[in-house]
């Protein structure tokens, strides 16, 4: 049976359905002509005037909607005098490819398509990437920091204190603030429009109209994030979590704040139909290993507190 997908008005996709829906949404007026629809099988989005024949929607009759009107560019499609994405001739169509290539930032972008937002465990799976990214940048500075001021452990550890375990206290701190600051200041704002984290699990983060951030809204966005979660000693990543979780676009305070969206990589491109919904195999093998590790370790706690009793006792 055919699985269906279409868009509403605000862009946002819906299905799947089966073709009886699409004729019953069309009969109460939900949809119109111009609505844009997918299926498998397709190359691209397709309005539902150009699919009547197909979803039988001439023997439907629909209620009385507006809309802009979109015969001309599907026929001038249809018969090859459609222009050229990017010759400026023409009336611009909802299929043609944007000017843009998928990521970039600058000029306009395709904001005919649906979007699909990123959910909360594409975006925890691409910050535990990103975490492991920043932590190794640190240490491969704090190492040979350490080496230069010769400092040993006990003093990395806080048991022994110096003047150079004093400038590798606050070294750590100042890079444990400064290279995620500076690594998603300018990944965010980079032509991917994300991290080497989301780019793995398959989203990016841009403006809600779907341009590229600037750098230092970039970083504000990382601040404003940082600054929540200290103050509310780290509560503010739980209500980051929840607000992710059950918002309608998905957003997190800093990205309310920062007027931002984290959504599939395909969003705002000329092929939103390539967007996916859920998980995708990255994000399930990286939540998988960190759960496993987070098992792990639990049960290492408990064995290493029975033998600390067992040896006391």
């Amino acid at each position: 049976m055919i699985q269906w997908y279409y868009a509403d008005a605000q862009r946002q996709r819906h299905g799947p359905v089966e073709d009886r829906d699409i004729r019953a949404l069309y009969q109460r007026g939900e949809l119109n002509a111009q609505t844009l629809v997918w299926r498998e099988g397709l190359s691209e989005w397709a309005s539902l005037e150009s699919l009547s024949e197909e979803l039988a929607l001439h023997t439907t009759a629909p209620a009385a909607t507006g809309g802009i009107d979109l015969r001309a560019d599907l026929a001038a499609i249809a018969n090859g005098t459609a222009p050229l994405p990017g010759t400026g001739g023409g009336t611009h169509s909802p299929y043609a490819a944007s000017q843009t290539a998928m990521g970039s930032g600058n000029g306009p972008v395709n904001s005919d398509g649906p979007i699909v937002h990123a959910g909360l465990w594409r975006r925890f799976a691409a910050s535990i990437i990103d975490s492991l990214v920043t932590s190794i940048a640190s240490y491969i500075v704090l190492i040979p920091l350490a080496l230069v001021l010769g400092i040993g452990m006990g003093e990395i550890l806080g048991s022994e204190s110096s003047a150079g375990s004093i400038v590798f206290m606050l070294a750590q701190y100042a890079l444990g603030i400064g290279i995620p600051a500076a690594y998603f200041g300018w990944m965010h704002s980079s032509s991917s429009m994300a991290s080497l984290g989301k780019m793995a699990v398959g989203i990016k983060v841009c403006r809600t109209d779907g341009q590229a951030m600037s750098f230092a809204r970039a970083i504000g966005r990382y601040f404003a994030y940082t600054l929540f979660a200290l103050f509310t000693c780290g509560l503010g990543v739980l209500i980051s979590g929840l607000m992710v979780a059950f918002s309608q676009r998905k957003q997190a305070l800093h990205d309310m704040i920062c007027d931002t969206i984290v959504v599939d990589r395909w969003a705002f491109t000329d092929q939103p139909e390539l967007q996916k919904e859920g998980l995708d195999t990255i994000t399930i093998v990286v939540l998988a290993l960190f759960g496993l590790l987070l098992i792990g370790g639990i049960v290492l706690a408990i064995v290493a507190g029975a033998a600390i009793a067992s040896l006391a006792n």
